[in-house]
């Protein structure tokens, strides 16, 4: 089989942690190189950091393909500006520096919900980078628009997030009756379905949580 390089940004969150846990794990993958605004120490043989400014990156290395799971809220960047320069400008700004390096499929994490034409602020930036995404030209382009995601925010660093915890609550208790696309999801899943998709797509993929829940 061929083998692969991969770049990842967000590799410190709920899903990007599981989508360099599964590049680190696949042999196909020769080489991992992460983003990010702070040092990261952690060993392994084909595994390369690089401390950036997203507003101003550098070239990067030649890559086969990128995953973009950078996302913060309103309330920890401080305003919708910062938001936006977090959640559609920095994963932009890699999505062409990662073009220009050769990339040629990319999975995005996205949200549910995301439409660049919504009256809600964060559904309409999610949206806006999806079509901004889209005309750039990649060959295979998967999204994926999770519902409430779950998973261990506090081994992260990461503070709780309040609306988040009540959303998995209730899809606790009403998981019968609420469809598939709705519930909640954990970030594992996630992650494995955009590693089992990205490799060989074609054109644009966008999977709901239906389609990537595992249990």
């Amino acid at each position: 089989m061929p083998t692969r390089t991969a770049l990842l940004a967000g590799a410190t969150g709920l899903v990007g942690r599981g989508i360099l846990a599964g590049l680190l794990a696949d042999p196909q993958v020769t080489d991992v190189h992460t983003l990010g605004r702070r040092d990261d120490h952690t060993p392994h043989p084909k595994l390369a950091h690089h401390r950036v400014d997203f507003a101003a990156l550098p070239p990067l290395p030649a890559v086969d393909e990128v995953y973009l799971a950078l996302g913060t809220t309103i309330k920890v960047a401080g305003s919708r500006p910062a938001f936006r320069a977090v959640d559609y400008e920095a994963n932009l700004a890699v999505a062409k520096a990662a073009l220009s390096a050769g990339a040629r499929r990319l999975g995005l994490v996205s949200a549910m919900g995301a439409d660049a034409h919504s009256s809600v602020f964060y559904n309409r930036v999610k949206g806006e980078l999806e079509d901004a995404l889209g005309a750039l030209g990649y060959e295979g382009l998967v999204i994926a628009r999770p519902s409430f995601l779950h998973g261990d925010r506090s081994s992260l660093g990461q503070p709780e997030r309040g609306g988040e915890k009540l959303a998995l609550r209730i899809s606790t208790w009403l998981r019968p009756v609420i469809p598939a696309n709705y519930r909640s999801i954990h970030a594992g899943d996630v992650a494995a379905a955009l590693l089992r998709t990205v490799p060989t797509a074609k054109g644009r993929c966008v999977l709901l949580s239906g389609e990537m829940r595992r249990d």
